[in-house]
């Protein structure tokens, strides 16, 4: 049965992760990079990404696996494309840092891919896809996961992540279109969440590895995620995996740690983020509209018996971020208790708490 669900306003979930960050010795910058995107996770509906996992990053801020002062670098370079060294820095720290830089260089080279090594889990994908959006770019990103969770298709080794991609493409009237998907059933995020709710996880998500459905999240240590699509996702996965991870030189494979288990270990996660620049295909009002009649279009088709409402990608995020901005963000009282019990912890004042 589910807990109790509190409305926290977005100010104050974020005044008090930049508080944790800055108690746990991180520099205020960053502190408020990472709480600014955390909490945008939580406003867009991705839950699992969000402040549910400040006592995890915590966690391994103390355990000596992440490095607060990073010297982010660009390694490699040209025209079109760049390799950051994030320095083992926090996941959203070094992703920003790798966007702003892909949308600097397309704003030259009219298309620019970024790739990263040296990073940390930086949160849900749909947050540097969106980011070109505000320069009249298209958005694309891919990284490794920070825990292998599937199999090779036919096999029982945890040897791939969830591998996502998110793509962000600019639209005028009718907003833009983000996708944001795992290459697995559900994101791991989404089976820890429902582990804290008390919830079970509907079938088809994970298995055992005698191939029997697996709904207690409590025995996801014994399952493996199931890809989307059968062994098509399995394909997916490993494709992302090359070009976010081993085209970078970071972790894919055996190399993955298990962020979830292991407190002390660089992860080296890899990511790539690729900026596209709509003025170097043509006039950017024109594109927009198109955008805008296909939208039209794939809305206003005919939809099969009981089907309401035909979704495009992002929809149900901004409805979930135009809902938590005004109400607040709904966090169940048992993540309550834990950011409060963290908030001890690090003898600050809890969310609920006003800082002196």
């Amino acid at each position: 049965m589910s807990s109790v669900t509190n409305r926290i306003a977005a100010d104050r979930l974020r005044a008090f992760t930049a508080r944790a960050f800055v108690a746990a010795g991180m520099p205020a910058d960053h502190a408020a990079t990472c709480a600014e995107l955390m909490v945008r996770a939580d406003l867009t509906g991705a839950d699992g990404h969000g402040v549910f996992r400040l006592p995890q990053y915590i966690r391994r801020i103390k355990g000596g696996a992440v490095n607060l002062r990073p010297r982010l670098v660009v390694a490699r370079e040209a025209a079109g494309m760049a390799l950051v060294d994030g320095d083992n820095g926090m996941g959203h720290v070094v992703m920003r840092f790798a966007t702003e830089t892909a949308i600097a260089k397309a704003k030259t080279a009219g298309v620019a891919w970024v790739g990263v090594r040296g990073s940390n889990h930086a949160g849900p994908a749909s947050l540097y896809a969106a980011m070109p959006l505000a320069h009249d770019m298209i958005g694309l990103y891919l990284a490794v996961g920070n825990a292998n969770h599937m199999a090779p298709w036919g096999g029982i080794d945890l040897l791939l992540s969830t591998n996502p991609i998110a793509v962000g493409v600019p639209g005028y009237e009718e907003g833009p279109i983000v996708l944001d998907m795992a290459t697995t059933v559900a994101a791991y995020g989404k089976v820890k969440t429902r582990a804290q709710r008390g919830e079970t996880l509907p079938e088809g998500w994970m298995i055992d590895r005698q191939g029997n459905s697996l709904t207690d999240p409590r025995r996801a240590a014994e399952g493996l995620l199931l890809p989307i699509g059968g062994y098509k996702g399995y394909g997916l996965a490993l494709i992302f995996g090359l070009l976010a991870g081993t085209l970078n030189g970071a972790a894919m494979g055996k190399d993955v740690v298990d962020f979830n288990a292991d407190d002390s270990s660089a992860t080296n996660t890899g990511h790539a983020i690729v900026a596209i620049s709509l003025s170097a295909f043509g006039e950017v009002d024109e594109f927009k509209r198109r955008v805008d009649r296909l939208v039209r279009d794939i809305r206003e088709s005919r939809k099969m018996p009981g089907v309401e409402r035909i979704l495009l990608p992002g929809e149900q995020s901004r409805a979930k971020f135009e809902d938590r901005s005004r109400d607040g963000i709904p966090l169940p009282s048992s993540l309550l208790e834990s950011l409060d019990k963290l908030a001890r912890e690090l003898k600050i004042p809890g969310v609920l708490e006003s800082a002196s």
